[in-house]
């Protein structure tokens, strides 16, 4: 019994911390496979005190096969043990108001991985001679003085002169595009129309189109013109095409690709870990979704949500394709949308913030997003405070070291660790002030909670075979 309430638990807790971040227009989807190419930087903290942390490149995992590699953006927060991550606009990060994104941009696009000839990029750099690892960490303590305007340095000379030389030479670029989203990624219409446009946005030359199976019988996906449309292109305008007297329903569509994700986008994390900015891809699988909502009459709405960190918020759109108002409830407020009309509610959100906002109107309506706000970075920490890997305030503490030789990063990863030297993975985690992850303070109480019931289940049923043998 004890063990059954144990596994409830934790299956609660572990539904909790993945929940999906259904608003997410598309593009790769990864989960964070730890910090593998790395040297030390020093971080020079407000206080007049340094912190060692790790500086590199970390390593993930697409979802339906590839492999990426990202420098991290968010240098004092903790990274999350085998954090889910996004393929995220620019302005829906902190990378959105800051006025040197681009020069990140040209840093990614002229040094390590890209700039392969590690001997033409130390000549050019002036650095002398680089390695993975020095490379690497120039490179990032570079991209951390623009994205958080941290006084960070690279420990090693040859990988602080990398990172000097990009800083003076970076220059700013355009955002790249979107490996593929669709949008919007929700539609509504009456039956006998077509329902859209759903419109492809790609760096890809080709994306499959297939609708979802369990359509209604004779609903496609078509263009404009109302022809079938398997494969799509940037720019391509996709319809559903729902017959007159198809009986009220919904449908959905799936984009697919195999690609390079570009370099320079944006990955923020479906929990709280820090942000990430691409530097490499293999050849990976992308995917997108979009919905039509569709009725004969009535009101018909279809909701769609984004991250607006300017506002500091989710912006909840409804909109209402029918021939009557359509009144729902957000964030405990009623509004009302008139038909052939919408309305956009921005649900406010604090920085760093879990959200979970649900739209719910009339006959069950019900729409739910989930994810988390994080639109900037903490900058140069003030006095008293830790940098680097932080730890985040559920796991463990660990004690915090200044300039001490430190271990190697494995299961537990903290991005921007303390004090470990070189790029060796393995199963524990050494050094000072490496965020520990994957753990909560909960865990000991759950256990707590399920010994004693175990305990409690063996006397019942002792108690009771003692009560059968008197019977007897």
């Amino acid at each position: 019994m004890g063990l059954l309430v144990l596994g409830s638990l934790a299956g609660a807790g572990s539904a909790s911390a993945d929940g999906d971040d259904v608003h997410h227009q598309g593009g790769a989807v990864a989960t964070l496979d730890g910090l593998k190419t790395f040297d030390s930087a020093r971080i020079h903290t407000g206080d007049g005190k340094t912190k060692s942390v790790s500086a590199g490149l970390f390593e993930m995992n697409v979802q339906g096969g590839g492999r990426l590699q990202t420098y991290c953006i968010d240098i004092h927060n903790p990274t999350q043990n085998k954090a889910k991550y996004l393929e995220t606009p620019w302005g829906q990060t902190s990378l959105g108001t800051n006025e040197d994104a681009g020069k990140i941009l040209w840093i990614l696009r002229n040094s390590y991985p890209q700039a392969g000839d590690l001997n033409a990029l130390a000549q050019k750099s002036g650095a002398g001679q680089l390695s993975p690892k020095t490379a690497a960490a120039g490179t990032q303590v570079a991209i951390w003085r623009f994205s958080d305007g941290a006084k960070v340095e690279a420990k090693n000379a040859q990988a602080e002169k990398l990172a000097d030389w990009l800083e003076a030479q970076a220059q700013n670029l355009q955002e790249p595009k979107t490996s593929l989203t669709l949008g919007p990624n929700a539609v509504s219409g009456k039956s006998g129309e077509k329902l859209g446009p759903v419109t492809v946005h790609t760096d890809a030359d080709k994306v499959s189109v297939a609708a979802d199976a369990g359509i209604a019988a004779g609903v496609k996906v078509t263009d404009k013109d109302g022809q079938p449309v398997t494969s799509a292109v940037n720019g391509t305008e996709l319809y559903f095409d729902v017959p007159a007297g198809t009986a009220d329903g919904t449908a959905s569509l799936s984009a697919k690709t195999t690609t390079q994700v570009p370099v320079g986008r944006a990955f923020a994390s479906a929990s709280k870990s820090q942000t990430q900015i691409l530097a490499g891809s293999t050849e990976s699988t992308v995917t997108a979704t979009a919905t039509a909502n569709w009725a004969k009459k009535g009101a018909i709405p279809s909701v769609t949500a984004e991250k607006n960190c300017t506002a500091g918020g989710i912006d909840v759109t409804v909109s209402n394709a029918g021939d009557s108002d359509f009144t729902f409830e957000l964030a405990g407020a009623e509004h009302t949308v008139a038909g052939g009309d919408s309305k956009t509610v921005t649900v406010p959100v604090g920085e760093d913030e879990a959200y979970d906002i649900t739209v719910t109107g009339p006959n069950g309506f019900s729409e739910r997003f989930q994810g988390v706000l994080d639109c900037e970075t903490q900058g140069t920490p003030p006095p008293g405070t830790s940098g680097g890997g932080e730890t985040p305030p559920s796991a463990p503490s660990p004690s915090p070291s200044d300039d001490t030789a430190g271990g190697t990063t494995g299961d537990t990863t903290g991005g921007t660790s303390g004090e470990t030297t070189g790029g060796t993975t393995g199963g524990t985690t050494g050094g000072g002030d490496l965020a520990v992850t994957g753990s909560s303070s909960a865990t000991p109480m759950i256990a707590g909670v399920a010994v004693a019931l175990v305990a409690a289940g063996g006397a019942a049923m002792f108690f009771l075979r003692r009560k059968k043998a008197a019977g007897q």
